[in-house]
């Protein structure tokens, strides 16, 4: 058994229980739960797909068909950081000591895209969605507006030249980082999207309600994951901005290929090219994109000369208009249906939180503080299990741990010394995320 952070039989217990909640029940202690058992969930998914084990937390959520909760989930954070953590921040009688639980519930919708970014990598987790892979598009286009008109901006580039005069500010700030963070995981979740879907409900949603060509089109353009500051290049990798030297400037990022992925598939695919209008205007904006395709970037991307020689056959020609015909399809519901059933209520909402979800009890913010160390705490996790660990090298029972990631057993130092060379990415996985958490709740408390 290599690192984990929780067993298939718990992540089972987990992915059963997940449900949806109002927008009121944000927040609250039963959603709090919830919230622990999907950043396990996250990091478990993470762990399983980086060294190619069974990813038996997507098998979980396929199964279970927890996929379209998740979704909804996402969506409701989503809804409430617009319409009630604004009024929130601005009520006179809110000034909390400590801001760790609103983090948290900021933090959420971050951890679930992660996580979708995982598992929708795979066909049948596409395919389990259902119908609420449209709101899962509708959710991806409004992230890549952001992205592409530069409302979405990353907070870590200043971060450390702003002085917050408050816990309320410094969240607002840590929100703002973490949109930036949520917009990119989108453009690889629609890539996965394009992958696998053969849906024309989806394909409709992406071609002719949402024109995402074209918003691709200024993803490549603008390339809001890459920047020059004091002369030298950044671009945004592994969650933060990193100099690029001299002779990486033309090496593709990850985001980068994800965009031009996504545009391979919804302009070269035989369903995609007949619904979608090739008309003057989309025209052009496709057009820009032959500038992009250079040598060097096509010797990264062999897929990519399929796309450049369809944009030379547009370039000279004036493909036929779609058909026009009647198509009954399914539209997406869950954005809808949680600002429909909330609208006029968000002060209410707002100002009930503070008072019964967000104001809590010195011991119970000791206990809930406590709750979310042990999330990372694999001690607590050890007394849950079922059974008793088994070596990582040798597969008999373990009674030590990997002192670093405290995720890995062995029965003896030998077989430690000798699984090391596999163990080093997940236990560097682990302890880095672990950290990283642990730092955001110090922040925030």
């Amino acid at each position: 058994m290599d690192a984990s952070v929780i067993l298939p039989v718990e992540a089972e217990g987990f992915v059963h229980s997940l449900e949806t909640f109002s927008l009121k029940e944000v927040g609250s202690a039963r959603w709090f739960r919830q919230h622990e058992y999907t950043e396990k969930l996250n990091m478990q998914a993470i762990l399983n797909a980086s060294a190619m084990q069974d990813e038996f937390v997507k098998e979980l959520l396929v199964s279970y068909g927890k996929i379209s909760v998740l979704i909804h989930e996402m969506i409701l954070i989503e809804v409430w950081k617009q319409k009630v953590f604004p009024i929130l921040c601005q009520l006179h009688d809110f000034n909390p000591k400590n801001t760790f639980q609103l983090y948290m519930v900021i933090r959420h919708e971050a951890t679930i895209i992660n996580l979708l970014e995982t598992i929708m990598f795979h066909k049948d987790s596409c395919e389990a969605a259902d119908d609420s892979v449209l709101d899962l598009v509708d959710y991806c286009h409004r992230k890549l507006t952001l992205l592409a008109s530069g409302a979405t901006t990353d907070c870590a580039t200043t971060h450390d030249q702003q002085n917050p005069t408050s816990s309320i500010e410094e969240l607002q700030m840590q929100n703002a980082a973490l949109e930036f963070e949520i917009s990119l995981k989108a453009v690889s979740v629609l890539r996965y999207v394009t992958d696998h879907t053969d849906s024309i409900s989806v394909i409709n949603r992406m071609l002719c309600t949402h024109n995402t060509p074209c918003v691709l089109v200024q993803l490549i353009d603008c390339c809001p994951w890459s920047c020059c500051k004091d002369g030298e290049v950044q671009k945004y990798m592994n969650g933060k901005w990193q100099k690029i030297p001299a002779e990486d400037h033309l090496k593709m990022t990850k985001l980068d290929g994800q965009v031009w992925l996504s545009l391979h598939n919804l302009l070269l695919k035989e369903d995609c090219q007949r619904k979608y209008d090739f008309n003057s205007f989309n025209k052009d904006q496709l057009l820009k994109l032959r500038g992009f395709l250079t040598d060097v970037l096509i010797d990264q991307l062999p897929n990519l000369v399929e796309l450049q020689r369809f944009l030379a056959h547009l370039a000279v020609t004036d493909p036929v208009p779609p058909k026009k015909e009647l198509v009954l399809e399914q539209i997406p519901e869950m954005w809808n249906h949680i600002v429909r059933d909330n609208n006029g209520k968000w002060k209410a909402i707002a100002k009930y939180q503070v008072k019964e979800t967000f104001n809590p009890s010195e011991s119970d913010l000791r206990q809930q503080a406590q709750r979310l160390a042990q999330t990372y705490n694999l001690d607590v996790m050890e007394s849950l299990l079922p059974e008793k660990p088994k070596c990582g090298f040798c597969g008999k029972e373990a009674t030590k741990r990997c002192s670093r990631c405290q995720g890995a057993w062995y029965c003896h130092r030998e077989c430690q010394v000798k699984h090391w060379t596999k163990h080093k990415k997940a236990c560097q996985l682990i302890s880095e995320t672990a950290e990283k958490i642990q730092s955001d709740l110090h922040i925030n408390s």
